[in-house]
């Protein structure tokens, strides 16, 4: 039998097959199948099978694919002005923080100090973490203070913390700030090697104390926090719980992955500091510990109530559906099984 053909028949034939039913097509499909192609439908190869189903599902589909097509292009035509609308929102915030600076001109150091606060809580910071990170680190050293080593490290704290609780609590996202923040502390610093030193020191202090702060702060939320907004987190439930206990891990592995991916002299110094670090980083595995526990604690009841609402949709069309798909994907792997089985059994016997 020529594949290509058999393709190209039964897809044409289909097409002119006229009937309201569609059990009635199918079954005139079938009947074509027999007489065309002489072929007992209850015989058919996993290849023709596929072919046949594939065209029914197609042309039965045609208009749920092509709606589905079309939604998908307005959404990502949608998404496209979101973000167009969201750069435009931050430039527009930018420029407004600005403004209210321009109006404060005169005003003590502290006010002005407050105003940037509330602009660092205000803006989006992830898009400009790299860019921001450098300046600080470079204004903190251009001031050359007696205590740029401090400086640095506040201002990296800040950075991350605010950061951070742009977004959800999550290992991936953890990971990408610090790395985004350590990596250009490392660009800076060796860029000003006699300098490298207090800059990558500074830098992990910050981002460690930053991280811890994030950490509290999600901590107070848990304990305070409304059960409905408890409950919209609960789908997050195991997947925070696990990365909350692996804090310190994702820390040191953020340390480890640039180190190896930069100079010696930089690989030396953050080994330094990470080495000087282990008692720091027992204060983030204590707070990550008392989060956890707090965890447990507050979503111990919400979970109880989230089985039993799962229960109620395990009875709806979908589920039943997933369910009997996953009998008949047994149903699959146990005749594989037992084929093979048999199989190995001929083989043997043969040999006897």
């Amino acid at each position: 039998m020529n594949i290509e053909q058999f393709e190209r028949d039964i897809k044409a034939s289909y097409k002119n097959i006229e009937s309201s039913s569609l059990q009635e097509r199918i079954q005139k499909l079938l009947e074509h199948v027999e007489q065309e192609w002489n072929i007992d439908a209850k015989k058919l190869t996993l290849h023709e099978l596929k072919i046949i189903t594939s065209t029914v599902i197609d042309t039965e589909t045609l208009y749920l694919h092509d709606e589905v097509e079309e939604l998908l292009a307005k959404k990502e035509q949608i998404q496209r002005r979101i973000d167009k609308k969201s750069h435009e929102l931050q430039t527009s915030k930018h420029d407004l923080f600005n403004s209210i600076e321009e109006a404060l001109n005169g005003a003590p150091k502290q006010t002005i100090s407050k105003l940037h606060q509330i602009k660092l809580q205000s803006i989006d910071l992830f898009d400009m973490l790299n860019e921001m990170v450098e300046s600080a680190i470079l204004t903190a050293l251009e001031k050359n203070d007696n205590d740029t080593e401090d400086t640095i490290e506040e201002v990296i704290k800040e950075i991350t913390y605010e950061t951070i609780n742009e977004g959800p609590l999550n290992s991936i996202r953890i990971r990408k700030i610090l790395s985004n923040i350590i990596q250009t502390a490392v660009d800076v610093a060796e860029a000003t090697p006699n300098q490298a030193g207090i800059i990558l020191k500074s830098t992990l202090m910050g981002t460690k104390s930053g991280l811890i702060k994030s950490i509290y702060r999600f901590k107070q939320q848990l304990l305070y926090m409304p059960d409905e907004v408890k409950a919209i987190l609960i789908s997050d439930y195991d997947n925070t719980y696990d990365e909350l206990i692996h804090t310190d891990a994702v820390f040191t592995q953020v340390l480890s992955s640039i180190s190896f991916a930069n100079s010696i002299q930089t690989k030396k110094i953050i080994e330094e500091v990470a080495s000087s670090m282990k008692y720091d980083l027992e204060e983030l595995v204590h707070i990550s510990k008392e989060t956890v526990e707090v965890m447990k604690d507050k979503f111990s009841a919400i979970k109880k109530d989230a089985i039993q609402r799962g229960s109620k949709v395990l009875k709806s069309g979908r589920a039943q559906e997933a369910k009997r798909m996953g009998i008949q994907a047994w149903g699959v792997a146990r005749s594989a099984l037992e084929n093979a089985i048999k199989s190995a059994k001929n083989v043997i016997d043969k040999k006897d």
